[in-house]
């Protein structure tokens, strides 16, 4: 029997579409890690696949929207983990607790893609603030913060807490001034508690 597309939905991918396609996406995060979003080519991709170039080509198109497939891929996944997941990251813990937990996985998120993250948001150089993502976060902060100091702006706290996280000023914390991601987690949970305290 044959499913029915359901709409709003992607059409179903085959069995073997999507290994081809996990296979993709592993290999250029892998490779991106290693050597950068920009000395990675859709050739050593298809190696590293274990795939034809050509099944490349026809999955992502060119190399700028392979590197998107790759942002969105673990993007679905940080979402996934704080709209759904087990506390205190995901629902069923105090607004105090989630918040922390929030800002700590988005460091962590940043942390692991910081290069894509700061090609996919300085191109336009207001990109971040049009990405779906950003909107997501910005309102899940706002749900936080209402629960936590109802009387406050909850919309201007939460870009201030979103600020810090721009991949272009997280970069410059981790490689010109040197800050661990710990002292960074550190900034942020003191600015949280400064905001809401």
């Amino acid at each position: 029997m044959r499913e029915l597309p359901v709409v709003g939905r992607p059409p179903a991918e085959r069995a073997d579409a999507a290994h081809n396609r996990r296979r993709i996406l592993r290999a250029a995060a892998d490779l991106i890690a290693d050597r950068g979003p920009e000395a990675v080519s859709m050739d050593e991709v298809a190696r590293a696949a274990g795939v034809g170039v050509g099944t490349v080509y026809r999955r992502f198109g060119d190399r700028a929207r392979l590197v998107f497939a790759v942002i969105d891929d673990r993007e679905r996944e940080f979402q996934a983990a704080f709209l759904q997941g087990p506390p205190p990251l995901g629902p069923g813990a105090a607004p105090r607790d989630r918040l922390r937990a929030f800002l700590h996985a988005l460091a962590d998120r940043t942390e692991e893609q910081a290069d894509l993250l700061l090609m996919a948001e300085s191109d336009p150089p207001e990109a971040r603030f049009r990405e779906g993502s950003y909107h997501l976060y910005h309102r899940h902060l706002v749900m936080l913060l209402g629960r936590i100091r109802p009387d406050a702006d909850t919309a201007y706290l939460a870009d201030a807490l979103l600020a810090p996280l721009a991949a272009n000023l997280f970069l410059h914390q981790r490689r010109t001034r040197g800050m661990s991601l710990d002292r960074i987690k550190a900034g942020l949970d003191a600015l949280a508690e400064g905001l809401i305290g």
